[in-house]
């Protein structure tokens, strides 16, 4: 059927730890090309127990700890999306839940995002869509990123879409397919270093301004490894806690020549990327959405260095495109089409990820 209307609700928590956003969108999909429109989206913040567990505590988790926190991570995606609809006078016809990584090395076909689907469906009692990156790893793909269907099915007005959040990542068209990676990460190391001092972020780079840059780190963080890799690839914790960390801490610098380093650093690959890869349509039209658009100075710095038209929309894209976009997926899957493109993530064939609970 080609004329198909869905609402879904979308859950998004990110590698940067600020919480978890629900966004509930209506699609609809008509002579074959799909639109949206958000109904209503709300951000919510997770207590410092449950912060610490899924950005450093889950990895040390026994076995029987780990499963029985899946499960409890699961109910309170639950709760929250209760209510969320009793907030907003909402229910959907699917949850697509993206969960909340704690691994993630596909090279070892080794992944896990935590919130089990099943307690989300028996909290909510509407059907949920979860784990949707494990088949695409298992057919050989990174099982990231999957925001890129999003970008050329609902922002295809946009020769690129940058996200900016724990890590960078791209997604642009290339030769008639979608092209899609990480970059570098960006709010993962920055909140990090800010948490030190008693801060969850860099608010509009204040810090990161008032430092200088160290020349020999950036020249050793530009020339990692990773930045001279083709083809499809992503970023985990653990490849920033035993690259970047320890690079960073090497030099012995002040906290704001640190960032400023730093920012420099997001900044240049970011142009790198965009340099190696010119628009069709001259310089083109980047969008930016993601935590990382609200940082004044980081968006200074990208703006400095790259020759495209930069657009940062109105703030409800800003904070909820990657949920908006999960929300798509569901859509996605209740359509029985791919929500996992290969080109985007490596694997040998797209797929249809996520598994479906339903009550």
């Amino acid at each position: 059927m080609d004329d198909f209307q869905i609402q879904a609700i979308g859950l998004m928590s990110g590698t940067s730890l600020d919480g978890l956003d629900v966004c509930c969108c209506t699609f609809r999909r008509k002579a074959g090309k799909w639109s949206f429109h958000i109904d209503c989206a709300k951000g919510y913040g997770y207590p410092e127990e449950l912060k610490y567990k899924l950005g450093t505590g889950a990895q040390n988790m026994s076995a029987l700890e780990f499963i029985t926190f899946h499960s409890a991570y699961g109910s309170f995606l639950g709760k929250r999306v209760n209510e969320f609809m009793q907030e907003f006078g909402v229910r959907p016809d699917i949850i697509a839940s993206h969960g909340h990584t704690i691994f993630h090395e596909p090279q070892r076909k080794i992944m896990y995002q935590i919130g089990d689907g099943a307690a989300i469906a028996a909290e909510t009692r509407i059907p949920t869509v979860s784990d949707f990156r494990r088949l695409d790893i298992m057919l050989g793909g990174q099982g990231a990123p999957l925001v890129p269907i999003g970008d050329r099915l609902l922002f295809a007005d946009y020769d690129y879409c940058l996200n900016i959040g724990g890590f960078s990542n791209i997604s642009f068209e290339q030769d008639g397919k979608r092209i899609a990676f990480d970059i570098s990460p960006v709010n993962y190391v920055i909140n990090h270093y800010c948490r030190q001092i008693g801060l969850e972020f860099d608010r509009d780079g204040e810090i990161a301004r008032r430092g200088a840059i160290c020349r020999p780190l950036l020249d050793e963080l530009n020339g990692m490894e990773f930045y001279h890799q083709s083809g499809p690839k992503s970023l985990g914790r653990e490849w920033v806690e035993t690259q970047v960390y320890p690079m960073l801490e090497r030099y012995g610098l002040s906290l704001e020549d640190k960032l400023r380093t730093f920012y420099e650093h997001a900044a240049f690959q970011i142009f790198r990327i965009i340099n190696a890869n010119p628009s069709s349509a001259g310089n083109g039209k980047l969008l930016i959405t993601g935590g990382g658009a609200f940082n004044k100075f980081l968006v200074e710095r990208i703006e400095a260095l790259c020759p495209c038209q930069i657009v940062i929309p109105g703030r409800q894209i800003i904070e909820y495109k990657e949920a908006l976009i999960f929300a798509f997926l569901g859509a996605l899957y209740m359509a029985d089409e791919p929500g996992c493109l290969a080109s985007v993530t490596g694997a040998s064939m797209d797929n249809i990820g996520g598994i479906l609970f339903k009550v």
